[in-house]
């Protein structure tokens, strides 16, 4: 298969297009051709293409922050003296001044198919700035390494933040590309969208089901995602960054583990299992301890649940993560009526509004959690319509089969 930059270097139909216009690279640490050459060195390398800026979203374009919430600063590039602009730092939104000099912005980001992942807020708001300023928006398209299926609420009206971009479920099936077409035909914006789609992707294909394994080295799109088994439990593990209890930060499996101080392992999968075991098809649940070296708990003994989807019993169709970890809540909930679950702080700069709610897009799965009287089946009465209508709604954007 061939990645939408690899297909730009070697297609020359593909470049006409931007000949003579000014090029600025929205990238990241995994902007990396099919041979793992950084994009903008890629595209510097062409003598036809003029590239005159560089934006890096959350994390910097080297990637280099390794929480969230760490802003970057703007500089320039050592190597090909051209100025890297921040788009997680004193703005979030492309400027007046980013892009006066530039025709065209690149969007060569690897996304992980959740919407909570910020490059999809980046997205939107390239999108719409561009349009505003009569600038052009060429995606040069990536797998989506969860691939197709569809899982979560949807954000409620209101519930817009950095962490949810717009009205679609937790896993949206979608690479950046076709999200791009879904933005402009959803909002509306009026500019200039091409995407340069993958050639030979199949978003069905064993094993990666997502992400063409064997083929493509990973590069960690953020400092927390260094695999695509972290990849796939995302979409629910992502939930536990607006709770007290670990996410696994501060371990070397970020993302795939869920602990705290007072979790008991062996209960907490024994009580998911009872409460609702068909939601637990398609992956391994293992009890376990931690002991982050940093972040929630630094230093203290947790134990914890780890979630394998590395296993033969993996089944890519039945795993569903966001149901995983709501049950995980669930459950810690039931053993322990008493804890305090929700992370009251600043979650993504935006106050008054508790992380765990900004991550679901509204206050649903909180107060499920919390009810004693709530089922399993009470969610997914909730779920199941959202994810029938998203499932619906994106056909009309997609560019593989």
């Amino acid at each position: 298969m061939k990645l939408g930059i690899d297909r730009l270097l070697a297609e020359s139909d593909q470049r006409a297009r931007l000949r003579g216009r000014r090029l600025a690279l929205l990238g990241h640490p995994a902007s990396v051709t099919r041979d793992l050459v950084h994009s903008l060195d890629a595209l510097a390398a062409c003598d036809d293409l003029q590239i005159v800026a560089a934006l890096g979203p959350q994390h910097g374009m080297r990637g280099e922050k390794q929480d969230n919430m760490i802003e970057s600063d703007d500089f320039v590039d050592p190597r090909h003296r051209v100025p890297v602009y921040s788009l997680y730092g004193e703005t979030r939104r492309p400027t007046d001044a980013m892009l006066d000099g530039v025709d065209v912005v690149l969007v060569d980001l690897q996304d992980l198919g959740t919407r909570i992942y910020t490059f999809v807020t980046t997205l939107r708001y390239v999108l719409e700035e561009a349009g505003r300023r009569g600038k052009a928006v060429c995606v040069l398209d990536r797998p989506n390494p969860v691939g197709r299926p569809v899982e979560g609420l949807r954000l409620r009206e209101g519930w817009e933040s950095f962490v949810g971009a717009g009205p679609m479920p937790m896993r949206h099936g979608l690479t950046l590309g076709e999200l791009a077409r879904w933005f402009v035909r959803t909002l509306r914006i009026d500019v200039e969208l091409e995407v340069i789609a993958m050639a030979g992707w199949d978003p069905h294909a064993a094993p990666g089901f997502g992400w063409p394994a064997g083929e493509l080295s990973w590069v960690n799109p953020s400092p927390n995602a260094p695999n695509l088994a972290m990849a796939r439990c995302y979409p629910g593990t992502v939930m536990i960054e607006g709770t007290e209890l670990s996410e696994g930060r501060g371990t070397t499996r970020p993302l795939e583990v869920v602990g705290a101080p007072d979790l008991d392992g062996v209960a907490v999968v024994a009580e998911m299992q009872r409460l609702a075991p068909q939601w637990l098809r398609g992956c391994t649940l293992r009890p376990c301890f931690f002991e982050p070296t940093f972040h929630k708990h630094a230093g203290t003994l947790c134990g914890a649940v780890q979630v394998h989807v590395d296993h033969p019993a993996y089944d890519h169709a039945a795993f569903r993560p966001y149901r995983v970890i709501a049950l995980l809540l669930k459950a810690y909930r039931r053993l322990r009526p008493e804890a305090a679950i929700w992370r009251d702080f600043a979650y993504e700069y935006e106050r008054g509004r508790l992380a765990i709610d900004l991550i679901n897009g509204g206050p649903l799965l909180r107060e499920w959690v919390d009810d004693p009287s709530a089922a399993p089946a009470d969610l997914d009465h909730a779920l199941l319509p959202d994810e029938r209508s998203w499932d619906e709604e994106r056909r009309d954007v997609l560019l593989y089969p």
